[in-house]
């Protein structure tokens, strides 16, 4: 069985080109491919996202998934749940650990958003 092979048609646009060309044109196409990738990720965030952040601060699994859920009942998600948790322990000069136990506390986190969403305007 022969097979109809179009490599050579397909590539006839690259015969020209030197390998320092080719690499460079690698590059060319690869960046179109993962900038856009690299935007979404930077201007997006899910709940999953966010709890992982907040484990890797020191967050239980519990205490993350709640923190998440508070976030977005305040609409502070898309700020990161890590720069809020950051900010709050900055500002009110506390661990990283002593914030995350009091922002389980609604009435904690409701307060300390209004600081943070005045701070992000």
């Amino acid at each position: 069985m022969k097979r109809n092979d179009d490599i050579i048609t397909r590539g006839a646009h690259l015969q020209h080109l030197d390998d320092q060309q080719l690499n460079e044109r690698f590059w060319e196409l690869t960046k179109q491919l993962v900038d856009p990738l690299l935007k979404l990720a930077s201007t997006s965030t899910s709940p999953s996202i966010e709890r992982s952040v907040a484990m890797r601060m020191g967050a239980s699994s519990i205490e993350a998934t709640r923190l998440v859920f508070l976030a977005q009942q305040q609409m502070i998600l898309e700020y990161g749940i890590g720069h809020f948790l950051y900010f709050i322990a900055k500002a009110t000069k506390q661990s990283l650990r002593e914030v995350i136990v009091a922002a389980q506390d609604e009435l904690y986190f409701v307060e300390q958003c209004k600081r943070f969403k005045e701070a992000m305007q």
